[in-house]
């Protein structure tokens, strides 16, 4: 598997101590005693960062979209900025990720690959991950043959746009699922989900007795929750990236390590923002064994390692059964 970011500069002397005193006073140490680092991730990679890029510019609605009744789209101009997405945004992320050598993940929402399939498929040709951004729906009142049909709808959509088959899934505004979406997506053939954000690695869930991939998806490091809800200052954010990613590059000393960035094609296209972004990416390649990696790769990867977490079937699951 080819490695993302290859610089392989050692830390100032001051960092170093650092984590050397970090590392020291981690709990928990002697539980992972026993592997060896280049067991956690793919080629001895330390830490591995995996970027999400919301390709949805276009299919929100543009009214407040903060609960979880959605509207239906307008068809009024995007007063909101939406449309800045793939008018610029777009392309200024995908410039940066090629100037980097950093290939993402790219969540697409189905109606915003039919607005903008160009788009669409450039994010494709240039190395990037193709994944399902299902649409916003009340999951609560949808019988399992709705919830399947939407989702059969939406994939095939990006298939024939893109051209590739999607085997990610993200349940869109709130991390939405529902007790039957495992087992959908598990017959539609997919391998992993993003919506379970309850550890910091990659993990494989049992639902009907199959595993199905788990790759943390992130709120913290959310571009429109840091810019949009939090109002951070692109200063602020750039601080929040960088503390992350100390904690669990110190922490990857004894352990798998994953660190997810979100961001929105009409956030972190904004020039200051994207700045920011390509400066973290750059900060973060000057460390050894830090590599990029698309959620596809992870998924596969803690497919087959013996070492990835396994979890019981969830309470939706049982009830889906």
């Amino acid at each position: 598997m080819e490695r993302h970011g290859s610089d392989t500069r050692v830390p100032s002397t001051t960092a170093s101590r650092y984590f050397e005193k970090l590392t020291k006073a981690l709990p928990g140490s002697k539980a992972w005693s026993g592997i060896r680092a280049r067991d956690f991730w793919p080629e001895g990679a330390k830490l591995v960062i995996s970027v999400s890029l919301q390709f949805t510019a276009g299919a929100e609605p543009w009214e407040n979209n903060s609960s979880s009744d959605f509207a239906p789209r307008q068809s009024v101009p995007d007063l909101h900025g939406r449309d800045y997405g793939f008018k610029e945004g777009i392309s200024r992320l995908l410039d940066i990720f090629q100037r980097r050598r950093v290939v993402v993940t790219s969540h697409m929402a189905a109606e915003a690959v039919e607005i903008n399939p160009h788009l669409a498929r450039e994010v494709v040709e240039r190395g990037h991950e193709a994944a399902v951004y299902a649409k916003p729906a009340r999951l609560s009142v949808m019988t399992p043959q709705q919830e399947r049909a939407s989702y059969e709808a939406e994939l095939g959509m990006i298939t024939r746009v893109t051209q590739t088959r999607p085997v990610g899934f993200h349940g869109g505004n709130g991390l939405a699922i529902s007790a039957h979406t495992l087992e959908i997506l598990q017959e539609l053939d997919f391998l992993y989900h993003i919506d379970d954000v309850s550890r910091d690695e990659p993990f494989l869930i049992a639902a009907r007795n199959k595993p199905f991939a788990v790759v943390p998806y992130t709120s913290a490091l959310n571009d429109a929750i840091s810019f949009e809800r939090r109002y951070f200052s692109t200063d602020q954010y750039a601080c929040e990236l960088k503390n992350e990613f100390e904690m669990l590059y110190t922490e990857a000393e004894q352990r798998r390590r994953m660190m997810s960035i979100s961001v929105h094609d009409y956030v972190s296209g904004r020039p200051a923002r994207a700045k920011v972004l390509e400066e973290f990416i750059i900060y973060a390649q000057r460390r050894p064994g830090v590599v990029f990696l698309r959620k596809d790769e992870v998924a596969r990867f803690a497919m087959g390692s013996p070492i990835t977490p396994r979890e019981e079937a969830t309470s939706q699951d049982l009830e889906a059964a």
